[in-house]
C-alpha cells in the first residue's frame, strides 16, 4: 500500500514563505507523476503543481512564479516551496502520486495565510 506523508504546514503571514514535504513509502520514480493539490473550504480540490517522472512540471496559473516543486529520490521526498503567500492560498494541501491508472493521496496538511 502506497503511503504519502505530508509535513511542514502551518500558519504564515501574507507575503511570507512556507515549505511542504511529502515522503513516499517507495521510490518516487516508480510514479508517472507526483505533485500537490489543494482544497479550500467550500471549494473543489484543485491542482497546484505536478512533476512527471521525467521532470516536466505543470503549475496552476495562480501559483506560477511563487511556488516551486522539487524532489529528492534518495529520501523519496517531493517538496513544495511556497513564497509570496496570499490569503487565497489558504487550504488543505494534499500530496499526490499517480502510477498508471492508480492515484494515491496523502492525508492532507493545513496551510493558513493570515492577512
Amino acid at each position: 500500500q502506497v503511503q504519502l506523508v505530508e509535513s511542514g504546514g502551518g500558519l504564515v503571514q501574507a507575503g511570507g514563505s512556507l515549505g511542504l514535504s511529502c515522503e513516499a513509502s517507495e521510490s518516487i520514480f516508480d510514479f508517472n507523476y507526483m505533485g500537490w493539490y489543494r482544497q479550500a473550504p467550500g471549494n473543489q480540490r484543485e491542482l497546484v503543481v505536478t512533476i512527471s517522472v521525467g521532470g516536466t512540471t505543470n503549475y496552476a496559473d495562480s501559483v506560477k512564479g511563487r511556488f516551486t516543486i522539487s524532489r529528492d529520490g534518495t529520501s523519496r521526498t517531493v517538496y513544495l516551496q511556497m513564497s509570496n503567500l496570499k490569503s487565497e492560498d489558504t487550504a488543505v494541501y494534499y500530496c499526490y502520486a499517480r502510477r498508471a491508472r492508480s492515484e494515491f493521496w496523502g492525508q492532507g496538511i493545513q496551510v493558513t495565510v493570515s492577512s
